[in-house]
């Protein structure tokens, strides 16, 4: 008997083991759950980043993605738990991609000298670099410099945690309805292609910037206005597929699906980088309404906490980051690009979809003793095994 129970221990203790090394595996992904934020920071008003990482915590928002790497956030976002993405801005894409000992020095000074303190997972490599024609001169060197970051991370030792990715937008796409007719542009699929096989290599997911929003802007007359966003309407069939779509968001990521798989990289996740509904518009913008924008934003985060996949990928579940934050009054372009945010430049919220403003740290160290378990990953099932297998060895 005596063996017995020294037997299923052992067995027991092996089951722990093989959860707890799954569990680190899955920190890898970038990503925990499904929903996160951009930080972006093109504003003279903003709070200080020390401000925004308590109202991150407060809101319980863990995934966040900057655009550079600024020291400030990275210094702020020390000791927070957050989960953070950092970018290679456009214009360094070329120098990275021709000098692997700048690649070095770069991932060295902004990701590298601010572990294990400030959780960085993931660097982003530009952003909407191809399909754009504003960067068209650096179309070509986007894979080198994605190959030269990994090769960097790899040559200190942290590539295991660090996952390489770049966020496209819908100007990859040509053909995109219905979903399953979506196939890359021509002239890109020749730069895209090579991409996706460097990224298939090491794991990485295809990034996507979705807006049904700007979808709805150039094509009122042919979307309605319910299908943007997620309420009561009529949907679309695709009859390829014989799938049903009830919102345009879903429509729009099973079209790079499409793109995918006819490219040879069906297995490939995609991962939605920039999603989101302005508040304030031109008057060529009138769907820019602080209605909508709540609606959007209400339904998407009702969406992802049904933590469920798409019509055609429906056992990959949904992650996404909302664009953005705060409003940026610094950034050019239609007023739209203004009024993105979640929240207000003093850390008010711009409409009510259930997150907090700015608290006191008081209250923020209360949420995080009370959050405390679940942020350490006991809302897995691998961790659920694990205290599972524990009570059973209590038994024994």
């Amino acid at each position: 008997m005596k063996i017995l129970q020294y037997s299923l221990r052992l067995i027991v203790l092996h089951t722990i083991l093989i959860a707890f090394t799954s569990d680190v595996k899955l920190t890898v992904t970038a990503f925990t759950g499904t929903y996160g934020i951009n930080y972006g920071r093109i504003a003279n008003n903003l709070p200080s980043p020390d401000k925004v990482a308590m109202l991150l915590r407060a809101a319980k928002i863990k995934n966040v993605r900057i655009y550079d790497a600024d020291h400030s956030v990275l210094k702020a976002f020390s000791g927070t738990g957050l989960e953070l993405i950092v970018g290679l801005s456009n214009e360094h894409v070329k120098d990275v991609s021709s000098n692997s000992d700048h690649a070095l020095t770069w991932v060295k000074d902004n990701v590298e000298a601010f572990l294990p303190d400030t959780k960085v997972v993931g660097i982003a490599i530009g952003n909407e670099i191809l399909g754009n024609n504003d960067n068209a001169d650096i179309w070509g060197s986007l894979l080198d410099a994605a190959k030269n970051i990994y090769n960097a991370t790899q040559k200190l030792g942290i590539d295991k945690n660090i996952q390489i990715s770049t966020a496209h937008s819908q100007a990859v796409f040509d053909n995109s309805f219905p979903p399953s007719n979506c196939t890359f542009r021509e002239g890109v699929t020749q730069y895209m292609k090579p991409l996706l096989e460097f990224f298939s290599s090491i794991g990485s997911p295809f990034c996507l910037n979705a807006y049904p929003f700007l979808a709805y802007t150039y094509n009122s007359d042919k979307v309605d206005i319910n299908y943007a966003l997620f309420e009561k309407n009529e949907g679309i069939y695709d009859e390829k597929t014989r799938l049903h779509y009830d919102n345009l968001l879903d429509a729009q990521i099973d079209a790079a699906y499409a793109a995918l798989e006819e490219a040879g990289y069906g297995k490939m996740e995609v991962i939605i980088t920039e999603t989101g509904w302005a508040s304030k518009g031109d008057q060529s913008e009138p769907a820019a309404t602080v209605e909508n924008a709540r609606t959007y934003n209400f339904n998407l985060r009702k969406r992802l906490a049904l933590r469920k996949g798409t019509p055609f990928r429906p056992k990959i579940r949904l992650k996404a980051y909302i664009f953005a934050l705060f409003n940026e009054n610094s950034k050019p372009g239609h007023t739209s690009e203004n009024n993105y945010g979640l929240y207000k430049p003093d850390g008010s919220i711009a409409y009510d979809i259930g997150f907090p403003g700015l608290k006191s740290s008081s209250a923020v160290s209360s949420f995080l003793t009370l959050k405390g378990i679940p942020a350490r990953g006991f809302g897995s099932s691998a961790s659920v095994l694990v205290l599972s297998s524990l009570l059973l060895l209590l038994i024994l």
